[in-house]
């Protein structure tokens, strides 16, 4: 079983998957992680400045690959980032997707508003960024954007707009509840 958390910049996509890994003991693979292999390694003439188009052209067909990697071998993973594109699923057959969970973070407009001073105080909670600079209105472009494409396309997003730390916290135990019951009906 995979767990794919996308989502825009800041929304906690890699807390998310730090609190599955303690959750489930599932291992979790960030993309910013592979992202800076590739660059570091000269692998890619990519920068972590490099527009995210171009970074997910580079990144998803990797990360596509272990997913199904991972499913063929009967193994747990989750996956987080900001380069799983939406239609994501156009990559997988039927039976890839019964193993696939997906779940795209965004913030609301109005906790964007309220909170915005505590979302870039929380942003070095499990990593430490090197560009802290952050600017509230392209946040919520990116967070009016990846709402509006997960609408469009009928795909599972979680709107974070209450208590931050509650919200992920039963986020987690729903998708550790969800994936229990998946394993339990997979053949």
């Amino acid at each position: 079983m995979v767990i794919l958390i996308a989502g825009s910049s800041h929304t906690g996509k890699t807390y998310l998957a730090q609190r599955l890994l303690e959750t489930l003991q599932w291992p979790y693979l960030s993309l910013d992680h592979l992202k800076m292999g590739l660059i570091r390694s000269g692998h890619t003439p990519l920068t972590p400045e490099s527009p995210d188009e171009a970074l997910t052209a580079l990144l998803w067909p990797i990360a596509r690959e272990m997913v199904k990697t991972a499913i063929e071998n009967g193994q747990n993973l989750v996956i987080e980032g900001c380069y799983i594109p939406f239609r994501y699923g156009d990559d997988f057959t039927p039976e890839y997707r019964s193993q696939i969970t997906y779940v795209c973070l965004v913030f609301s407009q109005a906790y964007l508003d309220r909170h915005f001073d505590q979302i870039v105080a929380h942003e070095n909670c499990i990593e430490q960024r090197r560009n802290p600079e952050v600017d509230l209105s392209e946040l919520k472009l990116e967070n009016a954007r990846h709402l509006q494409a997960c609408q469009e396309l009928g795909e599972r997003f979680f709107l974070l707009d209450g208590p931050y730390d509650a919200a992920i916290q039963r986020l987690c135990l729903d998708l550790a509840q969800e994936v229990t019951e998946r394993g339990k009906l997979s053949p």
